[in-house]
């Protein structure tokens, strides 16, 4: 209980203090943004604060900060403690600077920002790599929610099975959100989703605090939980992918330009982007502890699918009333993640082959081919809880190489604009040996892993330590060659 409290203290606490230290850095000033400057009334528009909040809110925190916590903390109780560092250190820098680059740039996309950091050749590779990412978001993002409605409502009907029921009903959403102007949809139904969301998490926070104080056991590593724990995943790098938005996300990159659109005013970016980003790292927590709670209650739910033992925990300390309404609200996490993954796919797309997206036709046209490909994966990652779950850590560990890219091409501006780079360089370094020998070391031979090269784990960190000490030289290479001021 202390160490879920105190974990919570500390994010709030770092948004104050490392918080205002990264906005001194990167100076907000009073220069028109891309909502003002370029309003073009689909895309580009300025939006209330509080709208942006709830967007960018609600883009980030996907299932991630509550699937991928309630795999994670199958690590142990270490991860009350690593959520909220690695937050404040290295979650919240990296949305926060590749937001404002965004937004200090015409609203760019993150290929595009890539590009002027890393050069064509590089921009080319990255764009099919985010393009390939996006979609394994968007068929998480299906496939979670789907899984949870069949959970609550098993049958169908009209005939047709439950779970692709409800995926033909998100996907039909996730067009229409994505082809119509971002305040005919989005900014209309978020503020709704975005109190839902709230009450649940409030809702299980307060269901957790009150079991906890009656049973402080709940959130202890007990006999029966450490059976279940992962004893042949290593700590490093396995539970910085799997907690893939919890700690830090790449996918959050791909976000953030959407917002760098309709803000107004520079001085609202730090509370848009970092704030959320602690708001995110607070709700890991909250499901972290709701996870370590039903495990050991249920030990048996540690074999099982996540889905299953996020529904055991709401039911098991909310009730079904509550608890369906908790159930909703996660459910809203994952479809308002999946919306803007496909809008910013869209975006992306148009960016590259120089698509207008003024015409209604032109935006439709564009998501056809994604649609039948996440339909695909769907496909496959519904065969069994392997599927799914190796579907998670492929989307988890691309994310986490996007997160290593974006932190190195934010160090390159940052040191083109002559500010201290070494506050992405540093969590860029890690990211990039994280991901690095998760692939050396994983195989398909380790429960859960994607297929990789297999090398033991030693071999795997130092060949992970040389590569990432490479690409840093070629970082601080290429950020040395320009330097100008914005």
């Amino acid at each position: 209980m202390f160490l879920f409290l105190g974990g919570i203290f500390v994010l709030i606490t770092g948004y104050f203090t490392y918080g205002r230290f990264i906005n001194h850095i990167l100076s907000p000033d009073n220069r028109p943004t891309p909502a003002i400057k370029d309003n073009d009334g689909i895309d580009t528009l300025p939006l209330p604060l509080w709208k942006n909040l709830l967007i960018q809110l609600l883009n980030i925190a996907g299932v991630g900060p509550v699937i991928g916590v309630i795999i994670g903390i199958k690590f142990g109780i270490k991860c009350f403690w690593i959520i909220p560092i690695g937050c404040i250190l290295g979650g919240a820098v990296h949305d926060y600077v590749s937001g404002f680059i965004s937004l200090r740039n015409g609203g760019i996309n993150l290929p595009e920002l890539t590009r002027q950091a890393f050069g064509n050749t590089y921009y080319r590779i990255y764009v099919l790599f985010v393009a390939i990412l996006l979609l394994l978001v968007v068929a998480v993002f299906v496939n979670v929610p789907s899984q949870l409605i069949v959970g609550t409502l098993p049958s169908s009907p009209i005939g047709i099975p439950s779970f692709w029921l409800a995926t033909g009903l998100i996907l039909s959403y996730y067009i229409v959100s994505t082809i119509f102007p971002i305040d005919c949809i989005i900014g209309k139904i978020y503020p709704l989703f975005g109190a839902l969301l709230l009450i649940g998490s409030i809702a299980m926070f307060g269901a957790l605090l009150w079991n906890g104080l009656g049973n402080p056991l709940l959130f202890t590593e007990t006999e029966a939980f450490r059976a279940g724990m992962f004893h042949d995943q290593p700590v490093i790098p396995c539970l910085f992918v799997t907690i893939a938005c919890g700690i830090i996300s790449g996918f959050h990159a791909t976000q953030s330009p959407i917002v760098a659109r309709t803000i107004r005013h520079e001085c609202e970016a730090r509370l848009t982007y970092y704030g959320m980003m602690i708001v995110e790292g607070i709700i890991a927590m909250i499901w972290a502890a709701a996870g370590m709670a039903i495990y050991n209650t249920s030990p048996e739910l540690m074999m099982q699918k996540p889905a299953l033992a996020l529904q055991s925990a709401t039911e098991h300390f909310l009730g079904n009333s509550i608890g369906a309404l908790t159930i909703l609200s996660v459910i809203i996490l994952a479809i308002t993640s999946g919306d803007t993954a496909l809008r910013s796919l869209r975006l992306t797309l148009a960016e590259y082959f120089h698509i207008s997206q003024l015409q209604l036709r032109n935006r439709l046209a564009i998501c056809l081919i994604p649609i039948l490909l996440i339909g695909l994966l769907l496909w496959w990652s519904n065969r069994d809880a392997a599927s799914f779950e190796s579907l998670w850590k492929y989307f988890a560990w691309g994310n986490q190489i996007l997160a290593a890219s974006t932190l190195m091409a934010c160090t390159v501006w940052l040191k083109r604009q002559q500010k201290p780079a070494w506050i992405t360089l540093l969590p860029g370094i890690f990211m990039t040996f994280i991901v690095s020998s998760f692939i050396l070391w994983s195989d398909i031979s380790h429960a859960g892993c994607p297929y990789g090269f297999n090398l033991p784990l030693p071999i795997a960190y130092l060949l992970a330590a040389l590569f990432t000490l490479g690409c840093t030289g070629i970082v601080c290479r290429i950020a040395s060659k320009h330097k100008t001021t914005l």
